[in-house]
């Protein structure tokens, strides 16, 4: 969420449907940040993402692995592994692998081609992608074949998900396509460059022939789905692009778009052998993708399919 974006405690409780006093007692436990504005206590609005997402790990998995900044090198051990992404799935999928192998997954929030990039530089090992190329209407390849140029890699589906439009409850400007947003009294609230809802817009944008110039709020950024969803909640934006959980847990609405694919690339090589063994046995356990299934909203049909691999 951008840094000047905060909440009172009122919005908070509103927006988590829980009483004040129990976010006042989370504030007293340290559990919860917050500042105060003369009398006003209020919430930064990345503290507030923080700790959903903690509690959706906790509650769900018993688990969370530890977050790696992959803008600052830190050293790590040789068993550690960096999985990059920001989809709860992936925190799932990090229990598993620390749970069935020697491997110790540490987490990074990257956007799709950020991490891309980051895996050809050799600073992550398990990329997770949602990449919309526009010539060829698939998803993911077009990029991997481009920046992986030259290494040998595997692609595995991890699920299928619906990415659309978060609106205001009612779609009260009726938005329903990407033509729409070229409306001056549609604002938009963004994603940051090189996240994969970011690359999506742009890649419409390109294809319906729409300058982003003349897209009211395109300069506006937000780091994540959640952040874009509350900044639609909030009234300070009319339409933002993302994935369907996020509108859920934000109570927004959300209008489908397109089907996407999110998948996950591995390096190829005597190192990564036996990651991408324990990689593949996880993803096709029953176990695993009922989990999945569980949260809803995913499609776990081709999950463990090899999507694309080089010799």
């Amino acid at each position: 969420m951008s840094k000047d974006l905060s909440y009172t405690i009122e919005e908070v409780s509103q927006l988590l449907k829980v009483s004040k006093l129990t976010l006042y007692d989370l504030v007293k436990k340290g559990e919860l940040p917050a500042f105060r504005v003369g009398r006003q206590m209020r919430i930064d609005a990345v503290d507030l993402d923080h700790y959903i997402n903690n509690q959706k790990t906790i509650h769900r998995n018993n688990f969370q692995a530890p977050v790696v900044d992959l803008n600052r090198n830190e050293s790590r051990e040789s068993n550690h592994i960096i999985i990059s992404g920001q989809d709860i799935v992936l925190d799932i999928l990090s229990k598993y692998i620390e749970n069935k192998s020697t491997y110790k997954p540490l987490r990074s929030y990257t956007g799709s081609l950020n991490s891309l990039i980051s895996m050809y530089n050799g600073e992550c090992d398990i990329v997770s992608l949602h990449l919309f190329d526009g010539d060829t209407g698939e998803y993911n390849t077009p990029y991997i074949k481009k920046i992986l140029a030259g290494r040998t890699y595997i692609l595995l589906n991890l699920l299928s998900r619906k990415a659309g439009f978060y609106v205001k409850k009612g779609n009260p400007l009726n938005i329903a396509s990407w033509t729409d947003l070229n409306q001056k009294h549609i604002k938009l609230v963004n994603r940051e460059k090189g996240s994969g809802a970011r690359i999506l817009l742009d890649e419409q944008l390109r294809l319906y022939q729409i300058s982003p110039r003349d897209i009211n709020g395109y300069e506006h950024e937000e780091s994540n789905h959640l952040s874009v969803a509350s900044v639609i909640s909030s009234g300070a934006a009319d339409v933002g692009v993302g994935i369907e959980k996020a509108a859920k847990i934000v109570g927004i609405d959300f209008i489908p778009i397109i089907t996407e694919r999110y998948d996950l690339v591995i390096l190829k090589n005597s190192e990564t052998e036996q990651l991408i063994t324990t990689l593949k046995n996880i993803l096709s356990s029953r176990q695993f993708q009922s989990e999945i299934n569980a949260l809803g909203d995913y499609d776990t049909s081709q999950t463990g399919k090899i999507i694309y691999e080089t010799n």
